[in-house]
């Protein structure tokens, strides 16, 4: 009975340091942020005021709209996306995003060349900037 007892404890001390050795770790180099890299803590700041500003607020510009979210996808490009609210697979209306080690967002899309096109461009730069400040509708 205590051999056994031994034997079961050692398997479970042998389970944890297996998984221990398997967590994930990041390699993006970047310092900081909890080993997140600077597009995404940038993408993560936009991201959220986006959605709060345009999405939550039921803003009535992006009543039509809903968001993507893929900060954490496997591509290193951490981006968001609005799509047509009725239509969450459709064709994205805008893409915003960043990559690598940068802060950088980049935005394109149909709903720049639109009316909303100089708003979206405004709040995105001031978001940027640390601002969750939605600013005034257009």
């Amino acid at each position: 009975m205590t051999i056994r007892l031994a034997a079961t404890c050692a398997l479970v001390a042998l389970s944890g340091l297996a998984l221990a050795a398997c967590q994930s770790k990041s390699y993006n180099g970047a310092s900081g942020g909890g080993g997140k890299s600077a597009s995404l803590r940038a993408m993560e700041q936009v991201a959220i005021a986006a959605h709060k500003c345009w999405i939550a607020s039921k803003d009535p510009a992006f009543r039509a709209y809903q968001m993507a979210n893929e900060l954490n996808n496997f591509g290193g490009t951490p981006r968001f996306l609005l799509v047509p609210a009725k239509h969450y697979g459709g064709k994205p209306l805008l893409v915003v995003q960043a990559s690598g080690n940068s802060s950088r967002v980049d935005v394109y899309g149909p709903l720049m060349d639109g009316a909303l096109g100089s708003r979206i461009g405004a709040d995105i730069a001031r978001w940027q900037t640390g601002s969750g400040d939605c600013g005034t509708a257009a």
